[in-house]
């Protein structure tokens, strides 16, 4: 990255950043959607078995990714401000706490899981699908957790198109690992959607070592010297990272813990219901890629102007993320009312799973016009490291005033599994409405203090 001095040259860095990293997202979501459709072609129940695995996983997996990403706007002023040996003692004490991030979540998913799936009333072979996914997911959490790490370190610097290169390098892999483990192919036997869950356990040690091998043979990474005299854990050190990191985290477990809830509250409504539910989220997950990867653009944009004392040129970044989100989201949300049943064939084959499909879809359109206000303004934030009032502001919208709002419109509104649908968008709605107005204070606080 580099200083600009026109708008046409921010555009130009905005693109140059924000591209890699779509193409990042799209891939990785894109094994989400090969296993969603795979699954819903071996059968009904291991779509289900999946989805509940999904619900239950992502929420944990995607929070604690979030607290490692809280390097992302420390390693990002740091490079603003031209700190190098700071950049390498973070990154150095962030392979420490990431790999006790991993232990704690796998300690927290060994105990609890046999506790909590009693619970979710499911058909004996659903559950036996979910449990067993859970267990092969898992042999992956040290290698990505660590991979986390390095891969935040190169974001920081601007350098999107190299993870790009490794999500691209490792997406395919996991994809066809799943189709062989799931329809028993090459002579392995066939797990089914279980199957899902061990591909994904080796990409994961894949992205690690592609990782790896970046930070030690590429410049400018390879000068960092990251894995050489690694010092001893500093407490302090952890404590002052976590201090981002963890807001962060809980944030986005706020807002995908929300989603998993949803998904196992479709439970009580059938296996078929369940099946549909994960079809749309699935699909809304794939759009949402573009507000996603404006959103960490800012963060890493904004934060290296911070950084620099460069807060007009900050606000700009931000102006820019904006508009681009609702335009890119507009152009391709809105084409969806016109597609709808050929999207659902992808995701089913019966006609009857495929009608409830399309029925979701229609509040997949909306959903994703509430997110493209929503997550820019995010990104904007964790650029300036204002990441606790942000937490709290996800907490209210999405769990005091979504979820009880979605529950309210299942149960007495008539709504049925959609009303919890009603309830996520007038959450993500409140949550924006609630960012500006506290983007406005964290801009207004910064350039007081130049």
């Amino acid at each position: 990255m580099k200083q600009t001095h026109s708008y046409g040259e921010k555009v130009g860095q905005f693109v140059a950043v924000l591209l890699p990293i779509f193409i990042t997202q799209l891939s990785l979501i894109a094994t989400g959607f090969c296993n969603t459709v795979m699954a819903g072609h071996i059968s009904e129940m291991d779509l289900a078995g999946v989805a509940v695995g999904v619900n239950i996983f992502m929420p944990f997996f995607g929070a604690t990714l979030g607290i490692i990403s809280g390097l992302t706007p420390i390693i990002a002023q740091y490079y603003g401000a031209g700190k190098s040996q700071a950049i390498r003692y973070t990154v150095q004490q962030g392979f420490y706490w990431a790999l006790g991030l991993a232990v704690l979540f796998l300690a927290i998913g060994y105990a609890d899981m046999p506790v909590l799936l009693p619970y979710l009333d499911l058909e004996p072979h659903v559950a036996y699908i979910t449990s067993h996914y859970l267990m092969a997911v898992s042999c992956g959490i040290v290698p990505i957790f660590l991979a986390a790490v390095v891969r935040n370190f190169i974001d920081a610097h601007g350098y999107t198109r190299l993870t790009m290169g490794i999500t691209m390098c490792t997406v395919p892999v996991n994809i066809a690992l799943n189709y062989i483990f799931m329809y028993g192919k090459f002579g392995m036997p066939a797990f089914g959607g279980i199957g899902a869950g061990i591909g994904s356990a080796l990409a994961f040690t894949l992205n690690l070592v592609l990782n790896v091998t970046v930070a030690l043979t590429l410049h400018p990474f390879r000068d960092y010297h990251i894995f050489r005299n690694l010092p001893r854990p500093r407490f302090r050190a952890w404590r002052r990272h976590l201090g981002v990191g963890v807001p962060i985290g809980a944030t986005m477990f706020t807002e995908q813990s929300i989603f998993g809830a949803v998904g196992l509250f479709m439970t009580t409504y059938g296996t078929a219901v369940v099946a549909a539910h994960q079809a749309a989220m699935n699909f809304t997950t794939i759009v949402y890629m573009i507000p996603l990867s404006i959103s960490m653009a800012l963060t890493i944009l904004v934060g290296y102007e911070v950084g620099a004392r460069r807060m007009r040129d900050a606000r700009q970044y931000i102006r820019l993320g904006r508009v681009l989100s609702l335009v890119f989201v507009s152009a391709i949300a809105l084409p969806l009312t016109r597609h709808q049943a050929w999207l659902a064939s992808l995701y089913a084959s019966a006609p009857e799973l495929q009608s409830l499909i399309c029925t979701f879809l229609v509040y997949v359109i909306f959903m994703q016009m509430s997110d493209c206000i929503n997550a820019p303004l995010q990104g904007a934030l964790r650029g300036y490291k204002d990441v606790r009032v942000t937490f709290w502001l996800a907490v209210v919208s999405n769990w005091v005033v979504g979820l009880p709002l979605g529950w309210v419109m299942a149960q007495y509104g008539g709504m049925g599994p959609y009303g919890y649908w009603i309830g996520l968008i007038g959450g993500i709605l409140v949550g924006g409405i609630f960012l500006m107005f506290r983007l406005r204070r964290v801009e207004k606080k910064f350039d007081a203090i130049v």
